[in-house]
């Protein structure tokens, strides 16, 4: 009977060992929760990312002002009949001769 309980304990402690240390066990659980973790932080960044693109593609193809805007600002469009100023902030020299 004494043999019989330290074989039983003996496998209990095997089989503990394997969940705690083993392959798939509490470690490798852990370190997937982690890479979860970071993955579903990455998601949420690229979904916001996506909601903004798609934003613009509805303003760009509904309206002819926001087409017009990004023209004006990504590549400097000026109309025929406006005049385009630029205005260039004065450089100031230091003297320290």
């Amino acid at each position: 009977m004494r043999v019989l309980t330290v074989i039983m304990i003996a496998i209990v402690l095997l089989l503990q060992y394997r969940i705690w240390f083993g392959q798939h066990g509490v470690r490798d659980y852990r370190e997937l929760q982690q890479e979860l973790a970071r993955q579903e932080q990455i998601n949420n960044t690229l979904t916001q990312r996506n909601q903004l693109i798609e934003a613009d593609i509805r303003d760009l193809r509904s309206a002819l002002e926001a087409v017009e805007e990004r023209a004006r600002n990504e590549l400097g469009f000026v109309r025929p009949e406006e005049t385009f100023f630029r205005l260039i902030p004065k450089v100031e020299e230091d003297n320290d001769s």
